[in-house]
């Protein structure tokens, strides 16, 4: 597989240099700079391939594209911005960039409570912890109903966490679900927002009415407009599944487990509708099985993401080292070689570690982190291919 590494564009701490000297071969960015309701024009997307590959690199992927909120919940003006989705998408093709991995999340592209959580080893991680996202939930967004979609366990625990919060606990919560995770990726929240409960509130209320069979619905509506552009160009649409894999906020998530992943498929039968097998997003729901879907799906991945998760009692989940959790990325890269060797794959989500707390990256992209992620994945990448070369797999 291609090495590659999500890149910030050019005012990202790290740089094109440090990330070739580390073997780094692929770039997978965005222009982060034009809104999510605005045409990439072709002289933009060709302002930065030309400044990735003067660095002696690709750009491998589009990380993301993003898909606005009214695509997705079937606003008045989604053909307007479905138009816009394709002029970008043809925009891109004409430059050579042709893969495009995006999501269909509804408001919340991605959710963990604490972003510092101390390992035994020093480093410290992302995780996720049921009873405080539930009091985010019921305590700070006040949503009404929230209350039901949580056990009593969790419940029972949120009790508890309840009398020790304090005023600066509940901003962290806010910062870390809402701000510190979303900014960076063309979220809906900036850290520029003055109300961002506020905002979000008025996010989740666009959803009212939208359940699931609805959202697969504007899902597949959104396909079928942009296929025909996809052929041409030879555009592959890789979907990243929900993170976490789990019903969370009220809102509806489609891209949660294999009969989800198989609906995508089969809903709008094109083989540049694909998949971004993501593998910790996927080892967070405990149902399931990360290898098995690697094996069933393989053929209709067009970008790997490598890390891991452990599934903790009572909802609770922490990102794992590369070389464990329940992702198995061993066995992955097996799968992967063996079936789709050409394929992009970055390491994602590491551990803060050798000082990386200190540089002010963005939540989960580390430097020292996700070099020695890197590293245990290459390492990995020779084994299996030494396996492959000697018929051992």
């Amino acid at each position: 597989m291609e090495k590659t590494w999500r890149w910030f564009g050019p005012n990202d701490k790290i740089t094109l240099d440090m990330l070739r000297q580390i073997g780094v071969e692929g770039i997978v960015t965005a222009l982060h700079h034009i809104p999510n309701d605005q045409v990439w024009s072709y002289e933009e997307v060709m302002k930065m391939k030309n400044y990735i590959e003067a660095h002696g690199l690709r750009w491998s992927v589009v990380e993301s594209l993003p898909v606005c909120e009214s695509i997705k919940y079937g606003g008045p003006d989604r053909d307007e911005l479905i138009e816009k989705y394709k002029e970008s998408l043809a925009n891109l093709g004409r430059a050579g960039v042709h893969t495009i991995c995006y999501n269909f999340m509804p408001v919340l592209d991605w959710a963990r409570t604490t972003l510092d959580h101390p390992n035994d080893n020093g480093t410290t991680c992302l995780y996720f912890d049921r009873a405080e996202f539930a009091y985010f939930d019921i305590h700070i967004l006040k949503r009404e109903g929230a209350d039901a979609d949580y056990d009593e366990d969790v419940l029972a625990r949120m009790e508890n966490l309840k009398q020790s919060m304090t005023a600066e606990g509940e901003q962290r919560l806010i910062e870390n679900i809402i701000v510190k995770t979303q900014g960076f990726v063309n979220g809906n929240i900036t850290e520029d927002d003055k109300n961002p409960v506020e905002k979000f509130n008025d996010l989740l209320a666009l959803y009212k009415g939208i359940d699931a069979e609805q959202l697969r619905e504007n899902m597949r509506y959104f396909l079928e407009a942009i296929m025909p552009v996809c052929d041409e160009w030879s555009m592959n649409m890789c979907v990243h599944p929900d993170d976490p894999p789990l019903q969370i906020l009220g809102l509806p998530r489609i891209v949660t487990c294999d009969a989800d992943i198989e609906w995508l498929l089969n809903a709008v039968p094109n083989p540049h509708n694909g998949l971004t097998f993501c593998a910790g997003s996927l080892s967070a729901g405990a149902h399931n099985d990360v290898p098995a879907l690697a094996r069933k799906y393989a053929e209709h991945t067009w970008f790997v993401h490598l890390r891991s998760t452990n599934v903790l009692p009572g909802g609770n989940f922490i990102e794992a080292s590369h070389l464990g959790g329940r992702a198995n990325i061993i066995e992955l890269v097996r799968i992967f070689e063996k079936v789709n060797p050409s394929l992009p794959m970055r390491v994602d989500h590491a551990p803060l570690m050798l000082g990386d707390e200190k540089m002010g990256y963005n939540a989960g992209y580390s430097f020292h982190g996700r070099m020695l992620a890197l590293g245990q994945v290459e390492g990995i990448m020779a084994t299996v291919n030494r396996e492959i070369e000697e018929n051992k797999i």
